[in-house]
């Protein structure tokens, strides 16, 4: 589709508050219990933010496939406000730690992170009580971060599985795009009509093993994604801001956070979600976009 500088359409925020490998050491403001996700959900959805993207965490900080956890935090955010509640079905890899004695006598930590079966991701549809939507990750790539790097397996057959039982279940669906191949995987599940337009992606920049992060790829991929689909942004780190300002003035949607910037300046730890949503709303509104509230995102996304 064709970018629209002059777009009047309302934007739709989506709050990603956790993330799915750092924690309170990287910014104490950064939620981990249910109790802290649904305050944080009530502040962003206070702020502007009509869409909540969920990662939980075990009893030891670390992500966790156990539906427990995602079941409490989803109750509670939902008792909290009535923010969209949006599943990652990445979940999050574990961060492993190997410590050692080198022939020397010095110790040494080396660091591995591992992801989730796709088993437990695929168990993700069976959350109780039920979120309104779930991501799906449209390719397998190298996912490398500081701690290690591991293939994030996506196949196309897994994603068959995962959409299938998210339509008969009526969930909203996301689509997560790490590079153009991505893009041409998601199309041939509209080519057998098991993804129905208009479609939403959130087109991921930035990543190590995904697209880099520039102007030329984001342009790419928007121009890859079918006419009438919704879109928006997804950059880690310090293009962050700048990618998510470009997009939002190209007509697409906004995702903030801190799963995906901790800092809300240059050395300047972001004080919360919510910060980072606001700033988001004031832009909007600056270049003339208003915000959309939950019930116009759902008639936008197409979510009952």
């Amino acid at each position: 589709m064709k970018p629209n500088l002059l777009s009047n359409k309302k934007v739709i925020i989506t709050a990603a508050i956790t993330g799915g490998i750092h924690g309170k050491w990287a910014n104490p403001a950064l939620p981990l219990t249910a109790e802290e996700q649904a305050q944080t959900a009530l502040e962003c959805y206070e702020a502007g933010a009509s869409i909540l993207h969920i990662h939980v965490r075990g009893d030891d900080g670390q992500n966790t496939a156990d539906l427990k956890y995602y079941g409490k935090t989803v109750k509670q955010i939902g008792e909290k406000c009535p923010i969209l509640r949006q599943i990652g079905n990445g979940i999050g890899a574990k961060v492993v730690e190997h410590k050692f004695t080198t022939k020397s006598g010095k110790k040494r930590v080396t660091t591995e992170i591992v992801q989730p079966s796709l088993e437990e991701r695929l168990n993700l549809i069976n959350i109780e009580p039920e979120p309104e939507m779930h991501t799906i990750n449209a390719g397998s790539f190298e996912f490398r971060t500081p701690y290690g790097g591991s293939l994030f397996l996506n196949p196309q057959d897994f994603n068959r599985k995962y959409i299938k039982r998210c339509n008969k279940k009526g969930f909203g669906i996301e689509i997560e795009v790490y590079d153009s191949s991505h893009i041409t995987n998601v199309l041939e599940f509209v080519e057998t009509g098991l993804l129905t337009p208009p479609l939403h992606f959130s087109l991921v920049l930035g990543i190590k093993g995904g697209a880099e992060a520039n102007p030329a790829n984001l342009l790419r991929m928007v121009d890859q994604i079918p006419e009438g689909s919704t879109w928006q942004v997804v950059t880690v780190g310090k293009f962050n801001l700048r990618t998510t300002v470009m997009a939002m003035c190209m007509g697409g949607n906004v995702r903030t956070g801190l799963e995906d910037t901790i800092y809300y300046g240059k050395g300047e730890l972001a004080q919360g979600n919510a910060q980072l949503v606001k700033r988001m709303v004031r832009i909007a509104k600056e270049i003339g976009r208003e915000v959309a509230t939950v019930d116009e995102a759902k008639e936008i996304l197409g979510i009952k």
